[in-house]
């Protein structure tokens, strides 16, 4: 299976330089926010294969959701034979619908302990802020989150998808790295992965 991973900014060459035929390879696509609508749709429009998106923190400034993706923040969507869970938003750092308190990001996973009974953990867990200490920055806006590497821990699922972090902040960042069992893939841009 392969996945196209975007997050945070138009890509040049999958947008400006697009050509007939050349998302067909991708079986999934995964959106972790802070793009404009129209974007999004171009991809589910044109790639023929399912789009999962979660919120980034400025997703409130675009007036809507991209229409014909499947929203996963707050839940667990099964896509493909893949179980992916969906937890928008960055760290609190001034009033937005989609940005959260340390506090707050763990009740909305408490909130989603039947569904991981359940589903028996998830393969993917895909969010916009990255974990604490794992591709963040010590500035509140670029704070990760402690929480999502207890979920990372706990259920050691193949991949973490994250956005929020610009790799053009820091060269040095990488776009892809492991935590124990788990791939963590920060999708600024974008990222291709073979599962």
């Amino acid at each position: 299976m392969k996945i196209l991973a975007i997050s945070d900014v138009k890509s040049d060459k999958y947008y400006e330089y697009y050509k007939p035929g050349m998302l067909d390879e991708f079986d999934l696509i995964l959106s972790c926010g802070d793009l404009k609508p129209e974007y999004v749709e171009f991809f589910v429009t044109l790639a023929h294969c399912p789009l999962v998106y979660v919120h980034g923190n400025h997703d409130d400034q675009n007036g809507r959701d991209p229409q014909g993706c499947i929203c996963a923040d707050d839940k667990i969507v099964e896509v493909n034979g893949l179980r992916i869970l969906g937890l928008g938003g960055s760290y609190y750092y001034r009033d937005g619908k989609y940005m959260y308190t340390e506090r707050e990001m763990k009740s909305r996973i408490r909130k989603l302990w039947f569904q991981l009974k359940k589903h028996g953990g998830f393969d993917i867990l895909l969010t916009h802020a990255p974990a604490r200490g794992l591709n963040d920055f010590e500035d509140i806006p670029h704070k990760g989150f402690e929480c999502f590497n207890t979920l990372l821990e706990q259920y050691e699922p193949k991949y973490f998808v994250h956005g929020h972090i610009h790799r053009n902040y820091d060269f040095r960042l990488p776009q892809v790295c492991q935590k124990g069992n788990t791939t963590v893939v920060n999708a600024y841009e974008y990222c291709v992965i073979d599962l």
